[in-house]
């Protein structure tokens, strides 16, 4: 006797159904966004990189035939050929390197403190400073920049300020000088030693690399931490506020002052925040073209050239198209590095087994009577049972 086996028909289930059209909903949505982002951003990063490795003048189509590739020519051009185009990439990394190096540091600080006095509960008037604190950030950068131009002039309100103290203000914008060579200066070092002077990078000497911002920079500085501070502080601000209060009433009852509470409670609680503003910061200050476009245009002694400007230049002023691509996307690269840099030193860390023992309860005694506690150590042994044999 045979039997035929029929496979069981497959049912659609209803979950099945409702997911695809979640998903076709889904893709319907944002299939709009991603075709403008294809567009607009992303086929034209590809043209610019592209164009990174040709010889593209800037005219006709960078995909006809009278472009060439060139390879790595252009990259070449402006890190080891050593010609001017090497020496101004070296001098606008320099710019740009210090600006950053005392620009996220200072804005991120001076918003954490900002969102940290604004969040206090005793503090009148909380909305108009969060407002004042932030309207800077709103403000057009071209009118920040016009300002800072007539504060920081000569006979600027800056100077005068100064001349309150007894200090003799600088011609700030005109004055090429980098802080850090001037402040040796005052103490008589006014050439480095002969292993900085006589090793260079980029076409610049060691020495020359820790000259330090200039005083034209260090103005542009200042402007940026006013501006970039308010727009942080309502970062940590929300963040402050997820905080719970019991955690601060915890770290009260261990007995825990006003500095450490911050420092081994707030503070480790801020970490996502604290990466968000520290990334967006780093962003910022590597793109940094606006203020230098308005205000100095790399002067004086194109110590305010930053790579952002300088690929503007190398472009649209040069139509030197390839090199302009070509200082793009080493920008781009090492804006990629820091930010998985700093990534890599704000991740969690597993907490060691030093520390984890301070945490941990000692046993605790036992209460039972020394002759239960002995009966309890000395183990049993079960007594044997007799067992009959049934007879067969």
């Amino acid at each position: 006797m045979t039997a035929s086996a029929t496979a069981p028909s497959r049912r659609r289930s209803p979950r099945n159904g409702l997911r695809r059209g979640e998903a076709l909903a889904g893709w319907v949505f944002t299939g709009p966004v991603l075709l403008i982002l294809g567009v607009f951003l992303l086929i034209p990063v590809l043209m610019a990189l592209w164009v990174s490795f040709s010889d593209w003048s800037g005219r006709g189509s960078p995909f006809s035939e009278r472009v060439s590739f060139v390879g790595l020519d252009n990259y070449a051009a402006i890190t080891v050929d050593g010609g001017l185009p090497t020496r101004d990439f070296g001098i606008a990394l320099r710019n740009n390197a210090w600006y950053v190096l005392l620009v996220v540091p200072l804005q991120t600080a001076l918003a954490l403190f900002l969102a940290v006095l604004v969040n206090r509960a005793i503090l009148r008037g909380r909305g108009f400073f969060r407002t004042a604190f932030y309207f800077p950030s709103v403000t057009s950068t071209v009118a920040i920049t016009v300002l800072w131009l007539f504060l920081f002039s000569a006979s600027g309100v800056v100077n005068e300020v100064l001349s309150w103290i007894g200090i003799n203000g600088p011609n700030w914008f005109n004055d090429p000088s980098g802080i850090i060579h001037n402040g040796l200066a005052t103490i008589g070092v006014t050439e480095g030693p002969q292993w900085l002077t006589e090793n260079d990078f980029l076409g610049l000497s060691w020495w020359q690399w820790m000259a330090g911002p200039s005083v034209a920079m260090t103005a542009l500085i200042f402007m940026a931490v006013f501006t970039t501070s308010g727009t942080f502080m309502l970062l940590f601000v929300a963040a402050l506020q997820n905080i719970g209060g019991e955690i601060h009433e915890a770290a009260m009852m261990d007995g825990a002052n006003g500095w450490q509470r911050f420092w081994r409670v707030t503070l480790p609680q801020l970490r996502p925040t604290l990466f968000t503003v520290i990334t967006l910061g780093l962003i910022g200050c590597w793109q940094v073209y606006d203020q230098i476009y308005t205000g100095t245009q790399g002067a004086p002694g194109k110590t305010t050239v930053t790579p952002a400007y300088l690929s503007y230049t190398a472009a649209f002023l040069d139509q030197d198209w390839g090199i302009g691509a070509a200082i793009a996307f080493i920008l781009f690269a090492i804006i990629v590095a820091f930010t998985a840099f700093q990534r890599w030193v704000l991740r969690e860390r597993p907490v060691s087994k030093r520390r984890a023992r301070q945490y941990q309860l000692p046993p605790r005694p036992s209460t039972a009577s020394p002759a239960v506690a002995a009966s309890a150590r000395v183990p049993t042994v079960p007594e044997p049972t007799e067992t009959k044999e049934d007879g067969r």
